[in-house]
């Protein structure tokens, strides 16, 4: 009977913090740093959650460690619903480069709601002589490893679009980690690096610019952002397909009643016209799913990347 009363009361006491969720400041962090796409959908996101919830979301950045120094902070923040990540595919990736994580992703996340899907663009810098993905690879075959490629970090979604690149086309390019797409874009405008594979999001002003030249988008289907840029399949490199998620995910132990309530109010926000306006703009693709649905995709894709680190063989201590 005690365990059962024990029981009834532990119930109520997570209903009641859930009824009561929120009644502070959310924080939604980015393990990315300032001015990348992560960066830019977490901030539109806050915006709209904290006039829905009614309550202050803030964005705090934490990058560093392809994105997981901030994975790992939330992963062992308190689970009551106010710290929660703007994680991406790149944590999917992670579980298989790291040969040891402090955390799991699978098992220390809950997952809520992927908010939008980008695709990822092959642009290089305009200096760069090759005028298209053909022209790209034998001018990379004819220097092996003098071609450089910027990431976001080693073993995040672009790292291993850049390997995935490689082994399709037999070409050998030279990787460059660096702690975001905003610190990447600038050494990519001033010539530090030759090309990237980063979403659209931060150099789409520059390809529109012409300061930067897209090639390829690296999905299977066009961007409707560069209608006019082939995709990697059709540029002859077959079936390759890789785009970049993003999604909310809270620390496991959360009270399920707020992982529905936060599902329930980002679901409503990225099936918003203002919001898809906004991604539209930055050229991304609004889904807002079940966490099943995210759960399933997180599965699906660490089990995917885990042959292809391996194919890469790329490995991070």
């Amino acid at each position: 009977m005690h365990t059962a009363a024990m029981a009834v009361l532990l119930g109520t006491g997570t209903a009641a913090m859930a009824q009561a969720w929120p009644a502070k400041t959310i924080s939604i962090v980015v393990p990315f740093a300032t001015g990348g796409t992560t960066d830019a959908i977490a901030r539109t996101l806050g915006q709209e959650l904290s006039k829905s919830l009614g309550t202050p979301v803030i964005v705090e950045n934490k990058p560093g460690a392809g994105a997981t120094i901030g994975a790992d902070y939330v992963a062992k923040a308190k689970p009551d619903g106010y710290t929660i990540l703007l994680g991406a595919v790149h944590h999917t990736i992670a579980s298989s480069v790291y040969k040891k994580l402090p955390y799991d992703f699978q098992r220390d996340f809950a997952p809520v709601t992927t908010v939008a899907l980008v695709p990822n663009v092959l642009v290089v810098n305009a200096s760069v002589p090759a005028k298209n993905v053909t022209e790209l690879i034998a001018l990379a075959k004819k220097t092996p490893g003098k071609l450089t490629f910027g990431s976001n970090g080693n073993g995040t979604g672009q790292h291993l679009i850049g390997a995935q690149f490689g082994i399709a086309s037999g070409a050998e390019i030279m990787h460059v980690p660096y702690k975001g797409s905003g610190p990447l874009t600038i050494d990519l405008l001033g010539g530090q690096i030759d090309m990237s594979f980063d979403t659209v999001t931060p150099v789409l002003s520059h390809i529109r610019a012409g300061k930067l030249r897209a090639l390829a988008v690296t999905t299977i289907k066009r961007s409707a952002a560069l209608p006019d840029v082939p995709t990697l399949d059709e540029a002859g490199l077959k079936g390759f397909d890789q785009g970049t998620w993003f999604g909310v995910l809270a620390p496991s132990a959360t009270p399920k009643e707020v992982v529905l309530r936060l599902n329930a109010e980002i679901v409503k926000i990225v099936n918003s016209p203002d919001f898809r306006k906004r991604m539209d703009e930055i050229g991304a693709v609004p889904i807002g799913n079940s966490s099943v649905q995210m759960a399933a995709q997180i599965k699906t894709d660490t089990e995917r990347f885990a042959k292809l680190v391996k194919d890469a063989k790329v490995t991070i201590d």
